[in-house]
């Protein structure tokens, strides 16, 4: 999806049409994730660039695409460039370091309930 969207509508107050915007980008994400995945994929990744115009758009993670979406239109923007290309992903394996955790080290301690206290004698 490329897409530059109107953040401003005659008659229509400009924070409902900044919804409209995000409620329509939600919906193609929705489409795009029910499709079949290529062989070898194990899920579908975006690669996410948004902007006021197409030549100031800067690349965001899709996490941050509606942050950045109010962003531009707090700024007073009349409209926003969108581009959304879905891309196959591939997990990677944990290594080692990922499994680094104090939880599930096997230097930590088996106990690690807190002492109940004990009755005074």
């Amino acid at each position: 999806m490329r897409k530059i969207f109107a953040l401003t509508q005659e008659g229509l107050h400009r924070d409902r049409v900044l919804e409209a915007v995000k409620h329509e980008i939600r919906k193609y994400l929705k489409r795009e994730r029910r499709r079949d995945l290529p062989e070898g994929a194990d899920f579908l990744d975006f690669d996410c660039r948004c902007g006021a115009t197409k030549e100031t758009a800067e690349v965001v993670h899709l996490a941050a695409l509606m942050g950045q979406l109010d962003a531009i239109a707090k700024e007073g923007g009349a409209q926003a460039y969108v581009e959304i290309l879905a891309k196959p992903g591939v997990r990677r394996p944990r290594t080692d370091a990922d499994r680094d955790h104090p939880a599930q080290s096997s230097d930590a301690p088996d106990d690690t309930a807190p002492d109940a206290e004990k009755p005074a004698d």
